[in-house]
């Protein structure tokens, strides 16, 4: 298959999945993005993704793997409201294998609209917690890519060596509607403000020096 200037962006609906798609258009690719329903208690986050994706008009397409929530039960308190949401990063939040469940569909999309080129939005502040957020993940991912289909898909987080904050500023510059995005681990009308989310929010737009325009419960 031919090489294109599309990609695929995988965009969740917060800021820095955000960030990355409005970069993305902005270096001239024809973007399209792809959401995941994977039985996430905060279920709005696609719904976000679709107004984002929207703002710079590009297609969207939520694909619906909430029955995952049956893997995810007793594990994670992303999608199991009996386990608590605590305010620091901790063992529960994370969702095993995630951005690799995420990427591998990601990569068929790819290849059915000849994009050789998928993006997604993690970055330094992730590293250190997430093993699905560093680079040798997401190059071994590329390489698995590259083995099982007949095109050069390149996989990239093309923010991973710096922080949050740093993102944040990028994002500003690219005029992001940060009001359209959405954190929180939970799915209330505000950003509860407490969960680990919405306090690393919090914290990168404070140390970012820009605006934050979200409503937080407190």
């Amino acid at each position: 298959m031919k090489q294109t200037t599309k990609c695929v962006v995988v965009l969740s609906g917060g800021p820095d999945s955000t960030v990355v798609a409005y970069w993305a258009k902005s270096q001239g690719y024809d973007v399209s993005c792809i959401s995941f329903k994977y039985g996430q208690i905060a279920d709005k986050e696609t719904k976000h993704a679709k107004l984002i994706a929207k703002s710079i008009g590009a297609p969207i397409k939520v694909i619906d793997m909430n029955n995952l929530k049956e893997l995810f039960m007793g594990v994670t308190s992303l999608c199991d409201p009996s386990i608590a949401l605590t305010s620091t990063f901790s063992q529960p939040i994370i969702v095993p294998f995630r951005n690799a469940i995420f990427l591998s569909v990601a990569v068929s999309y790819a290849a059915s609209i000849c994009a050789n080129k998928i993006f997604y939005g993690a970055h330094g502040s992730d590293a250190a917690f997430y093993p699905d957020c560093r680079e040798e993940f997401y190059k071994s991912m590329e390489q698995t890519a590259k083995l099982g289909t007949e095109m050069n898909i390149e996989i990239k987080a093309p923010f991973s060596g710096i922080p949050k904050s740093e993102l944040l500023k990028i994002g500003a510059s690219l005029g992001v509607p940060f009001h359209l995005t959405w954190s929180c681990y939970l799915d209330g009308a505000k950003h509860c403000g407490k969960c680990e989310s919405c306090v690393n929010r919090k914290k990168a737009f404070k140390e970012a020096g820009v605006a934050d325009p979200t409503e937080y419960v407190e």
